[in-house]
């Protein structure tokens, strides 16, 4: 009998495609002339129309996702108690992780000195948003939804989270006498993880067209003046993910953190492709449980909450660009001005929708609040898709290794699926 040929599996196949992808593009812009056929047909036609289609499908998941998912986990949990320790733990690592981050990225930063002897006029400037500043008191209220209805409508994430808390924690208190809403929610989300999978069936042309278009409208002569800058961002990133998260999760569970990278890599390249934390939830979720044992009872909360408010990616980029920023315009920052700026960018973080290109926005706020030039934030636009994309890879990072860590001290993580070698990549799609 002749021995079948294995499949390949979902997550080697999106691997491939982001590979793919990348070369299709930096031929797409330096080997085929620009033109109708190129940049109309291909570029702006097909490569935009199924890559974006896949990444409205994903976003499409989100809300009812995210909200049965939480609703199911919340019932599951049982009592109020558990779930608070379980809220107070997670918010409390997102801050501290966040508060790393920038503190990582000052110090990285203040070493490779991104803005000094910087030719400003190499740079083509690009117009910049200008965030409006929410005090502490207003983000705490925005979390309470006026309309629920209306929160689901827009996927405000932090009001649809603790509205469908609310909703299960109510139907584990009246038990029996709500069988009828716990089972309809449990079989929506049901539907919601059948739907994913058939989603998720079509990731890699949707990762492939994503990267292409990405790779094919940026050229590499338009990262040289801003090398310094893009190698810190990278740097900075490199040592929250490797160092800062996995010695995190060798500490506080004794997991080991390659078996981790190694199972959870294809949700940081699925993210990277997509550039966008939200539309990672439905695979991220389904990958810690099927590959990495952490139940779901933890991960429906932890995972969208993160996507939401731990933006540990984000914060690093501003780190970076506060310091390339003061230094590109000789502008002198004192002690101070760097607490002021690891508390800003921690607090921008909270409630920062997690969609691509949303930390340049932000970052005005945290620009604004040492006094330094909203203008200079034009000058890293043009560079700034690339490290967007590697950014969400680190943020979506640090929600399932604080997942992790939060379902060990919870006792909720099967050591020995996390151990087991994955027989099929498809198990995790």
């Amino acid at each position: 009998m002749k021995k079948e040929k294995k499949k390949l599996g979902l997550t080697t196949k999106i691997f491939i495609a982001l590979i793919l992808g990348c070369l299709c593009g930096i031929i797409m812009h330096y080997f085929v002339p620009e033109g109708y056929v190129r940049d109309t047909i291909i570029v702006n036609g097909v490569f935009y129309v199924v890559g974006n289609g896949f990444l409205r499908l994903m976003k499409m998941l989100v809300v009812p996702l995210v909200f049965c998912s939480l609703i199911c986990g919340s019932m599951a949990m049982g009592d109020t108690k558990s779930l608070g320790k379980v809220g107070i733990k997670t918010l409390l690592f997102y801050l501290l992780t966040t508060a790393l981050a920038i503190s990582v990225a000052l110090g990285v930063a203040n070493i490779i000195n991104p803005g000094i002897g910087l030719d400003t006029s190499a740079i083509q400037a690009q117009e910049t948003s200008v965030a409006e500043s929410t005090g502490v008191a207003d983000t705490l209220l925005n979390i309470i939804p006026e309309n629920p209805v209306a929160s689901l409508a827009n996927g405000t994430m932090l009001q649809i989270i603790f509205f469908a808390l609310f909703v299960g924690i109510l139907l584990a208190k009246l038990g029996d006498r709500a069988n009828l809403v716990s089972n309809f929610v449990s079989q929506c989300n049901d539907i919601m993880m059948e739907m994913t999978s058939a989603v998720m069936y079509v990731a890699p042309i949707g990762v492939f067209c994503l990267i292409a278009k990405t790779f094919s409208g940026i050229g590499f002569s338009a990262f040289v003046p801003l090398l310094k800058y893009m190698i810190g961002v990278l740097l900075a990133l490199a040592i929250q993910c490797l160092v800062v998260y996995q010695g995190l999760l060798k500490i506080t569970t004794g997991l080991n953190p390659l078996v981790f990278l190694k199972k959870f890599f294809p949700v940081m390249a699925f993210a990277f492709s997509t550039a966008t934390s939200n539309a990672t939830i439905p695979l991220s979720t389904e990958t810690l449980d099927v590959k990495l044992g952490v139940s779901r009872k933890i991960s429906s909360f932890t995972i969208p909450l993160g996507a939401t408010i731990n933006m540990d990616g984000t914060a690093i980029m501003q780190g970076v660009a506060v310091v390339f920023a003061a230094q590109a315009f000789g502008i002198d920052l004192s002690g101070a001005d760097y607490l002021t700026v690891i508390l800003t960018a921690t607090l921008a973080s909270v409630g920062t929708a997690g969609v691509p290109g949303v930390g340049l926005v932000t970052l005005s706020m945290v620009f604004a609040s040492v006094g330094l030039p909203v203008e200079a934030i034009g000058l890293i636009m043009g560079i700034d898709r690339i490290l967007d994309m590697t950014r969400t890879a680190v943020n979506i990072t640090g929600d399932a290794v604080c997942t992790t860590i939060i379902a060990h001290q919870s006792g909720l993580v099967d050591r020995e699926r996390f151990y087991a070698t994955v027989q099929s990549d498809d198990d995790a799609a």
